[in-house]
């Protein structure tokens, strides 16, 4: 591995040849936040297709992907006077620091008069500083955001509105966890499961598809909050199960193609058994 000299000067290089697209490169010139938007989308996900299949070279590699647009972004808002990539750098810094008084305030743990962080006269005090396991640490956190100045002024106000669903109703749970907003006993959660599956038969016998939908949600929600209280991700899960569809619904198109015979001429016998020769082999 690198050292930290190594490190610090492989970012420099970065940001050299990044300074040096952008003055010099037609493409890189031309870009804008708005412009570039889409393709930070489109890079975060394979940078996440690429976590789901644990492939180390290509997490490296989309990592660095990531890497440049937050790079370019910062050099847009320096070519702004707005901020540059110290700034970032300091403020991801500072938060942290702020937000993890029990590892960089350890002498304010219990004291009764603790010495304030710059955040504001109600910062660092010892109801923040005692964290003794991971859960605590976490509840802290949520809470600690609030206390900044320019935190979130809700408990769900953090929650970005652009969230795949999935992960934003998962995300909606553990923020209000954190609060004590939230099942005492996790078995509880599936009388709720049930409860909500009874009332989307009820909609979907009535054939009303309005209400049908909202009780879908309600279900799906509900199914979501049962994985966090037995923490499963239910994003990941989902995946594994699209990548497992796609692979045995492959076999199936890949076995018609062999033998000439089109899906749409298959009959549903036949590609179930192909279906579970394809489990088989897995």
């Amino acid at each position: 591995m690198h050292t930290k000299e190594e490190k610090m000067a492989a970012f420099g290089r970065m940001l050299d040849v990044l300074d040096t697209l952008r003055e010099k490169c037609p493409w890189d010139k031309k870009q804008t936040n708005e412009s570039l938007r889409p393709n930070t989308i489109e890079e975060t996900y394979e940078l996440c297709d690429a976590l789901m299949k644990d492939e180390t070279a290509e997490i490296c590699k989309e990592l660095g992907d990531v890497l440049l647009h937050i790079g370019f972004y910062a050099r847009i808002g320096e070519e702004k006077q707005q901020f540059d990539i110290a700034d970032v750098c300091n403020r991801l810094v500072d938060k942290l620091i702020f937000r993890h008084p029990h590892v960089y305030h350890p002498s304010q743990v219990g004291a009764p008069n603790p010495k304030p962080l710059p955040y504001g006269e109600d910062a660092g005090k010892s109801e923040f500083s005692d964290a003794k396991n991971v859960e605590q640490v976490l509840d802290n956190w949520e809470q600690i955001k609030q206390k900044e100045k320019d935190g979130n002024k809700s408990v769900l106000g953090g929650v970005p509105a652009a969230l795949p669903s999935v992960i934003k109703a998962y995300r909606i749970q553990d923020k209000a966890r954190h609060v004590g907003f939230d099942w005492e006993d996790k078995q509880d959660v599936w009388s709720k499961v049930r409860e909500e599956l009874e009332e989307l038969e009820v909609e979907l016998k009535r054939e009303d598809k309005k209400r049908s939908e909202q009780e879908l949600g309600d279900f799906l929600f509900a199914v979501i909050n049962a994985a966090r209280l037995y923490h499963l991700n239910p994003d990941n899960a989902i995946e594994e199960t699209n990548q497992k569809f796609i692979r045995r619904f492959n076999y199936i198109e890949q076995h018609s193609i062999k033998v000439g015979k089109p899906l749409t001429e298959m009959t549903l016998e036949e590609m179930d058994a192909l279906w579970n020769e394809a489990k088989s082999k897995e």
